[in-house]
């Protein structure tokens, strides 16, 4: 009888993609996998998140809810809360195996070895110096048309509310030989759009006098590959020559997820964020000059500490002139470890949840509104949710159309007859 496993995410897309990669690790060797809310496993793997004290908090309650399902079974704990507090971790009941953000491409030897002599194992080791980047490829992904692809990993930021530098590393790419390998992979699987992940993408090749760009061109002679994204870029990493470049592939589309978290300069200063809202506006632009249709989603930090009722006034205009397509809320967390969880003006929950209930109505006007503007969209429609396929255009709307013919992985040229809800209806155009 085979043995099972299942796998836990929590946190990132990042995140995401490396579980895939593991949970084909361990099926390649005759394992097979499990859904935990329903089914007892013998083996857990809980890939986990430290982004703030509640992240930790997660973490911990999936590790013990993993024991008490199958006393008997093999716990192991990878990932970012894994890297920063590995004593904590394994100072959980029930854990076997401790492993950071290294290594995970030896997961299932380890839980082998854990199997052959029941001695607990701790894999973490100090990131400190490390610069070369560990693939741990996906040759096929769950069913879907979209399929991600880690890049990049690291931070060399150090923003003053993020942990993610301690968890994760210095900055480290990706060879593109070795990307365009997996892209060729995922192109020979069916897989027509890849979305480029990483930590903070935009230092792509940094270290190596690579860039960004140079990837994405060498992804896009891929055949097959008929749509590179990407996911979150710092708002300085796109250029003139950077969008130039980018749209003479005829394959890049066009959504940029550019990082904001406050719409207030003094806030931005705080957070050690490395531009102005005056530098974030003139890239936002450039980038409507070039695409005007561009899909521009961004995500926002309300009640990041010190931050007055005028500061949070100031990002809510902001982000109305902007006019972005989408906007994802957060509402200060603190994170251990980190300057912001020092500070003693730090903002009450009320005032946090009522400064992101005001962006969350703003989000929905957003979104209505971009919807409106739109004329005709290609959209990759990649999965059937009861009588409708649901897919996303070039520039990130997420739409739903009834068909009679399976559209699975096909695109469409279609257009918007109702931007109530999303996904937004839609009708051949």
């Amino acid at each position: 009888m085979k043995r099972t496993f299942s796998i836990t995410t929590l946190g990132c897309k990042v995140n995401q993609y490396e579980s895939e990669a593991m949970s084909e690790l361990f099926e390649e060797k005759g394992y097979m996998k499990v859904d935990q809310e329903t089914e007892v496993a013998d083996i857990y793997i809980i890939n986990t998140c430290t982004v703030t004290n509640l992240s930790d908090r997660k973490s911990r309650q999936v590790i013990r809810k993993a024991k008490r399902e199958n006393p008997e079974s093999i716990v192991a704990v990878v990932g970012c809360y894994s890297q920063v507090s590995p004593e904590e971790v394994a100072s959980i009941e029930g854990v076997d195996i401790v492993l950071g953000t290294t290594e995970r491409s030896d997961i299932v030897n380890m839980v082998e070895n854990f199997q052959n002599n029941g001695e607990f194992i701790n894999a973490v080791r100090s990131l400190d110096g490390d610069y070369e980047f560990q693939p741990i490829n996906i040759s096929k992904e769950s069913d879907m048309t979209r399929a991600y692809m880690k890049v990049q990993d690291g931070c060399n930021r150090f923003c003053t509310y993020c942990i993610i530098p301690y968890a994760r590393g210095r900055i480290r790419s990706r060879s593109i030989s070795d990307s365009v390998k997996e892209a060729k992979r995922l192109a020979e699987a069916g897989y027509k759009e890849v979305v480029l992940t990483g930590i903070h993408i935009g230092s792509y090749g940094k270290e190596s006098g690579k860039s960004l760009i140079e990837l994405i061109e060498s992804i896009a002679d891929v055949e097959g590959i008929e749509r590179i994204r990407m996911s979150s870029v710092e708002p300085m990493t796109i250029t003139e020559e950077f969008l130039q470049r980018a749209i003479a592939t005829g394959k890049f589309c066009d959504h940029f997820h550019l990082s904001l978290q406050s719409g207030c300069d003094k806030v931005l200063k705080e957070m050690n964020r490395r531009y102005t809202t005056k530098e974030y506006k003139e890239v936002v632009d450039l980038i409507r000059k070039y695409m005007p249709k561009a899909g521009i989603t961004t995500d926002i930090i309300v009640g990041f500490p010190g931050e007055t009722d005028e500061e949070f006034e100031i990002t809510r205009r902001f982000v109305e002139e902007i006019e972005f397509s989408r906007i994802h809320v957060f509402k200060y967390s603190i994170r251990d470890g980190t300057p912001a969880a020092e500070r003693t003006d730090q903002i009450h929950g009320e005032v946090k949840h009522s400064r992101s209930q005001k962006l969350i109505e703003l989000n929905e006007k957003l979104m209505k509104k971009f919807a409106s503007e739109q004329e005709e969209l290609e959209v990759l429609f990649e999965e059937k949710i009861e009588d409708k396929y649901v897919g996303y255009s070039t520039n990130y709307l997420r739409c739903a159309i009834k068909s009679a013919d399976d559209l699975k992985n096909i695109t469409k040229s279609v257009r918007i007859v109702s931007e109530e809800n999303e996904p937004f209806e839609v009708v051949l155009s």
